[in-house]
């Protein structure tokens, strides 16, 4: 059965492991952040922007594909979509821009938000398309706070979404822990581990937010 293994990093970091074995590595971030510094390998890297704490693509071991632009990807086999976002409420005048990226994984249709700092227009979300797993920051001040992120959750129904870059005792970013956005949800599992594993026959029926442990 093909399964999909995801392993929070810290951040906006994740080592996403297709059934073939070819590994993602989403916003590797720097030293600075306070997280251990990702020590993998993989074969591809997206970087949703060009910040210290998602663009440490050096950290990465191998000789991995950089994703790192909006616009249309395939490498290994593996279908990448980079939709341009805005890294603020303001159109990027603060911070720039974000690059979303929706990827086909071994039958999984994965998105990873980046460090999108704005609710995304109508026609925006629509081009996601149906998102099996959402990768969604929740933290606020640098990104979408819980309140949005909530709503972005609701109106995109993925079976998964997974809260990132949020404040945790191991960083000192002015940003809102994870239990803001968790508040008054029903479907919440915290599985006290980094990783999450799943088949399609796995996938539950109705949204469920899992949380999972940094490394």
């Amino acid at each position: 059965m093909d399964r999909v293994r995801i392993r929070w990093l810290g951040h906006a970091c994740f080592l996403i492991t297709a059934p073939d074995g070819t590994r993602i590595l989403t916003d590797p971030f720097d030293e600075t952040v306070g997280y251990r510094v990702p020590d993998v390998e993989s074969e591809i890297v997206t970087v949703s922007h060009d910040h210290f704490d998602h663009n440490n693509v050096r950290c990465v071991r191998g000789n991995p594909v950089v994703v790192d632009k909006p616009g249309e990807h395939e490498v290994r086999g593996i279908k990448i979509s980079g939709i341009p976002t805005f890294h603020d409420e303001v159109h990027g005048k603060k911070r720039g821009t974000n690059t979303v990226f929706v990827m086909d994984v071994g039958g999984f249709r994965l998105a990873h938000l980046g460090d999108l700092g704005e609710k995304p227009a109508k026609e925006v979300l629509d081009g996601l398309g149906h998102v099996d797993i959402l990768m969604i920051p929740v933290g606020g001040y640098y990104t979408i706070d819980a309140g949005t992120a909530s709503e972005l959750v609701e109106e995109l129904e993925p079976s998964i979404a997974i809260p990132m870059h949020y404040k945790t005792p191991a960083i000192s970013f002015p940003i809102a822990e994870v239990d803001k956005f968790l508040a008054g949800k029903e479907r919440v599992e915290r599985r006290h581990t980094t990783t999450l594993e799943v088949s399609r026959p796995e996938l539950p029926r109705e949204t469920t937010i899992v949380v999972l442990d940094y490394e």
